[in-house]
């Protein structure tokens, strides 16, 4: 009794951000709509509480509990921790376009299942749990696509779910051949089952199994859902969309693929191979994007390559982990932060449209600085730490030519950051642009009140830099 007792009090945060989705449902159930905030306040005390239980767990002993299924380690803690972060700027920037909607309820509930779904992926030690997660974390992203209920969000979720199912059931054959082969379901028992398993069907497992993790992460050759599900659902959706999911994602392909023995299927040069495509794709692609959003998408591509490198030495470097941690936790508040100024300028829906907003929302324009440069990797921003770890753990674990690669796509992504924030510095014309952002056009935009999402901005920036100053204890605390 004392050992289910333990087991069920270390699965605690998952527990309260479960138990947060079915109040918060029921509360919304019953409340009028001019009181849904109530059901958005119980979600956010549920995704808080989770942290600190996540926070207050951290510095135990690694293990794994109900039967080797699921992993409560370093790993586990921090994609706790800052998927809870994330979540909770993505409701306090959602804030001004639910506030009175019949709909509000459910975006919560919504990214409170995605955020549980996004945990149980990275904590999962088990093929079927994996699955588990998988599904958990990807149904409720098809809904909060969606959500804004006009024709471009019926195309996101259309889109994300076409390929999540097609992808979601590649996984799943994926799962059925490692298991044939590997002997178990546990990573424990591919660990000691895989290396006396034929070759061709082990590479058939990965390959199929990490093409659901690849739709997660947004990665090439299975990114083609983000640029559209960004642009068709709402600028909080989008930017929940483009960072929660890829925290689980990568921990989840991280610790699948470490189990596998390179030596029967060079699994390392293949995500080597992703990343460079990823990187190469999404900055190739970012350049002629003339709308913030549509860039952002093609930017978190581009990032999701640089991730995947510290994937591609799992378990050859040591830094591996705790760079691939850090840089998770840099990018969320930077990708969350930059999606927090489209969010707060919703008519400006072109790069030339925040042509002087420099001298107008000086403080605005400071977080998209911070945040933009932290996406290229400028000190002393959180990525920039994140990229030098990576970059360093990548070459330790032998693929220096891969670094090389990454580094002259990061000097060349400064060009598509700067064609954003050239024209927010440039002297104001008179030219104004306007954009959409659900049902209603520009009417909806206009009466949105913006403040909340400036302020998530700001406090974003604010991460993205105390972060980066705050690394050194950070890596420590992450290293395994």
């Amino acid at each position: 009794m004392n050992g289910m007792q333990e087991d069920t009090l270390a699965l605690l945060p998952e527990m309260l951000l479960l138990a947060g989705a079915i109040v918060a449902l029921l509360a919304g159930s019953f409340l009028p709509r001019h009181r849904q905030w109530v059901a958005t306040l119980l979600a956010a005390v549920a995704v808080g509480a989770s942290g600190l239980a996540a926070l207050a767990a951290a510095g135990g002993a690694a293990r794994t509990i109900y039967e080797s299924s699921y992993a409560v380690d370093v790993a586990t803690t921090a994609t706790r921790i800052i998927v809870a972060i994330a979540a909770l700027l993505s409701l306090a920037l959602a804030r001004p376009r639910i506030t009175g909607s019949p709909r509000e309820t459910e975006f919560a509930v919504l990214v409170l299942l995605a955020s549980l779904g996004t945990v149980v992926l990275a904590g999962a030690a088990e093929l079927l749990v994996l699955a588990v997660g998988y599904l958990l974390a990807s149904i409720p992203l098809y809904a909060l696509a969606g959500w804004g209920r006009d024709a471009r969000g019926a195309e996101a979720a259309l889109k994300l779910y076409l390929l999540g199912a097609l992808l979601g059931i590649t996984m799943l054959l994926g799962i059925a051949v490692l298991f044939g082969v590997g002997g178990g379901t546990t990573y424990a028992a591919l660990a000691a089952g895989l290396p006396g398993a034929p070759a061709a069907a082990v590479a058939l497992g990965v390959v199929a199994t990490l093409a659901g993790l690849l739709f997660k992460i947004g990665a090439v050759p299975a990114h083609f859902w983000v640029p559209d599900a960004v642009d068709g659902a709402t600028t909080p959706a989008a930017a929940f969309l483009t960072t929660v999911p890829k925290i689980g994602g990568l921990v989840a392909a991280y610790r699948l693929l470490v189990t596998v023995p390179d030596t029967v299927v060079d699994w390392r040069l293949l995500v080597a191979l992703l990343a460079v495509a990823s990187i190469t794709l999404g900055n190739l692609a970012a350049f002629t994007q003339d709308r913030p959003r549509r860039l952002l998408a093609y930017s978190t591509v581009s990032q999701v390559g640089y991730l995947l490198m510290a994937v591609a030495v799992a378990g050859r470097s040591e830094q591996a982990l705790a760079a691939l941690l850090f840089y998770l936790a840099a990018y969320a508040v930077t990708n969350l932060g930059a999606f927090a100024v489209v969010g707060a300028l919703p008519q400006h829906d072109t790069l030339d449209a925040y042509r002087g907003l420099g001298r107008r929302r000086p403080a605005l324009i400071g977080a998209l600085l911070v945040c933009l440069l932290g996406l290229v990797g400028t000190p002393p921003t959180a990525v920039f730490v994140g990229k030098l770890t990576v970059f360093s753990a990548t070459w330790d674990g032998g693929m220096q030519w891969l670094v090389v690669v990454a580094a002259i796509n990061t000097v060349a992504s400064l060009y598509y950051y700067l064609r954003w924030l050239a024209p927010a510095f440039a002297r104001e014309t008179a030219s104004a642009a306007t954009g959409s952002d659900g049902p209603g056009g520009t009417a909806v935009l206009a009466a949105i009140d913006t403040r909340w999402a400036t302020a998530t901005a700001l406090v974003a920036a604010v991460l993205a830099l105390a972060l980066g100053i705050a690394a050194g204890p950070l890596l420590e605390g992450f290293a395994p």
